[in-house]
C-alpha cells in the first residue's frame, strides 16, 4: 500500500470513528476557513494534506509556519475526509488534553455550560459557537454527549474550538460535583420548570446544564442542581433547539454581568 494510501486511510478513521480519534488523541479541521483560523490560532497543526493547485496562500502560511504539507492528487481529496464535496485541504492537529479542574481554574467568574447526552453535533458545535460569543468560559461535553472533535461538531463551531476551552468526558454528577465545589449555581434547563431566565440572577457565577435534545436532563442530575431555569415560550410550541435555548440564556447572563460593572 502506497503512502498515500495509508495516509487517506488513517484520515479517514480519524474523521469517522470517535474511537480512533481518542486513541490517537487527534482531530481533523476541514476547509482553508477553519485551516487558516487554525494557524493564526497557533493550534500545533500537525500536518496539513491539500488538492494540488489549490489553497496556494495557505499552503505558503502553513509552510512558514513549520507544518508539513502534503499535496494531494487533484480530484482526490474526497478520500481524505468525509466531506461530501470537500474545499481541498485538510489539517491534523492534536487534541487538547484539558481537565475539568484546568478549564474551571480558568474560567474565574464566567459561566459554564455542561452538556449531559447533547447528540447532535450540529448543536454541539453552535453551542461552541456560542459560548465564545457570549463569553461563556468553557463547555463541558460529559459521558454520553457527542465528541466536540467531530468534523461535523468542529465545523459547526466555526473556530470556536479553537478559542474555548473545552473538555470530552467524565460522568455528569462527577462534574457537576467538581463545579459546585467552586461555589458556582448549577442551573438546569427545562421547557417548562424553575423560573423564567430573566428572572434569575445570572451576573454572578453559575453553569449552564443542557440535556438531550429529545428527552431533557436525566432525572439522576436533578438532585444535583440548586435550581432550574426555562426560555418562556407563546403558542403551540413544545420546546426550542438546545443551542437557541442555551444562546438566549446566555446572552442574557452577558448582559447581566455588563450592567454590573461600575
Amino acid at each position: 500500500m502506497s503512502s498515500g494510501a495509508r495516509a487517506s486511510q488513517y484520515l479517514r478513521a480519524l474523521a469517522r470513528r470517535r474511537s480512533v480519534r481518542e486513541k490517537e488523541r487527534r482531530y481533523l479541521i476541514d476547509g482553508p476557513v477553519l485551516v487558516a483560523d487554525a494557524l493564526r490560532m497557533h493550534v500545533p497543526l500537525e500536518a496539513i494534506y491539500v488538492e494540488a493547485g489549490t489553497n496556494a496562500d495557505l499552503v505558503d502560511d502553513a509552510t512558514a509556519a513549520g507544518v508539513m504539507v502534503h499535496v494531494v492528487p487533484a480530484g482526490q481529496m474526497q478520500r481524505y475526509t468525509d466531506v461530501t464535496t470537500p474545499q481541498g485541504v485538510v489539517a491534523i492537529a492534536p487534541t487538547p488534553s484539558l481537565t475539568v479542574q484546568d478549564v474551571l481554574d480558568r474560567a474565574d467568574a464566567a459561566p459554564v455550560v455542561v452538556l449531559c447526552e447533547v447528540s447532535d453535533p450540529g448543536n454541539a458545535g453552535t453551542i461552541v459557537r456560542m459560548a465564545e460569543a457570549a463569553g461563556v468560559g468553557a463547555v463541558l461535553f460529559c459521558d454520553g454527549s457527542v465528541d466536540p472533535f467531530a468534523p461535523k461538531c468542529v465545523r459547526a463551531s466555526a473556530g470556536s474550538i479553537f478559542h474555548v476551552p473545552v473538555v470530552s468526558g467524565g460522568k455528569p454528577v462527577q462534574v457537576l460535583e467538581a463545579i459546585k465545589g467552586r461555589d458556582v449555581q448549577l442551573l438546569g434547563t427545562d421547557a417548562r420548570r424553575g423560573k423564567p431566565y430573566d428572572e434569575v440572577e445570572l451576573s454572578t457565577p453559575f453553569a449552564l446544564v443542557l440535556g438531550n435534545e429529545a428527552h431533557g436532563l436525566p432525572d439522576e442530575i436533578a438532585n444535583h442542581l440548586d435550581a432550574w431555569v426555562h426560555v418562556p415560550m407563546t403558542g403551540d410550541v413544545e420546546s426550542l433547539n438546545v443551542a437557541m435555548a442555551a444562546s438566549v440564556i446566555c446572552f442574557d447572563a452577558a448582559r447581566q454581568r455588563r450592567s454590573a460593572r461600575p
